[in-house]
């Protein structure tokens, strides 16, 4: 199944999402905090970043659960009212299109690869603004990284996605200084908190 991404009907103002509505930032979130659960090295960890998410999604009335299929797994995030015994009742369900899914298997989609570039940039200029050069120059080799590589926002990293910037693409492509190589993890860790804000 093809990765969807927040639609037309996820509002693009993600200070005035419409009712009954996720904003792109409140998924972006929920599929970065799914992410990291799935690879949490021990369970407490994951079951941290499952209630992280749960309280993210609570004020808008959504639960999050993840599908399995064939082709990977998939994130759906769906209205609270839809459940009855923590089970989804189809006669409970008025608009399909309330629903977002996200795909957490392999790259995101191209076609979305524009708006992920802009976003991916945003957040590399609010860290060069915000902390400096250093971590601007990495956290903008980081977007690009995500954006060619696999499509995404650069808070969708995964752990191991991570990893693969930071020992192969990194140094391999960024032709970082010195100064940069010693700020990298650092660097990361602004690009998640400025794209969290």
């Amino acid at each position: 199944m093809p990765e969807t991404h927040p639609s037309d009907d996820v509002i693009e103002n993600d200070d005035e999402p419409a009712d009954g509505e996720l904003s792109r930032e409140t998924v972006e979130r929920a599929e970065r905090l799914t992410r990291l659960a799935h690879d949490a090295v021990d369970d407490a960890e994951a079951e941290a970043y499952r209630e992280e998410r749960s309280e993210l999604l609570d004020p808008h009335d959504f639960r999050a659960r993840v599908r399995e299929e064939d082709t990977g797994e998939t994130l759906v995030l769906h209205p609270d009212e839809w459940l009855e015994d923590g089970v989804i009742r189809t006669d409970r369900i008025e608009d399909t299109g309330r629903a977002v899914e996200v795909s957490l298997s392999g790259p995101g989609d191209p076609d979305e690869w524009e708006s992920v570039e802009e976003h991916n940039r945003e957040v590399a200029a609010r860290v060069r603004d915000e902390y400096g050069d250093v971590h601007g120059d990495n956290a903008a080799a980081f977007a690009d990284f995500m954006g060619n590589h696999y499509a995404r926002p650069v808070e969708s990293a995964t752990t191991g996605e991570v990893e693969e910037f930071c020992s192969e693409y990194f140094p391999r492509n960024a032709w970082p200084t010195e100064k940069q190589r010693a700020a990298v993890e650092e660097s990361l860790e602004l690009v998640f908190e400025v794209a969290d804000e």
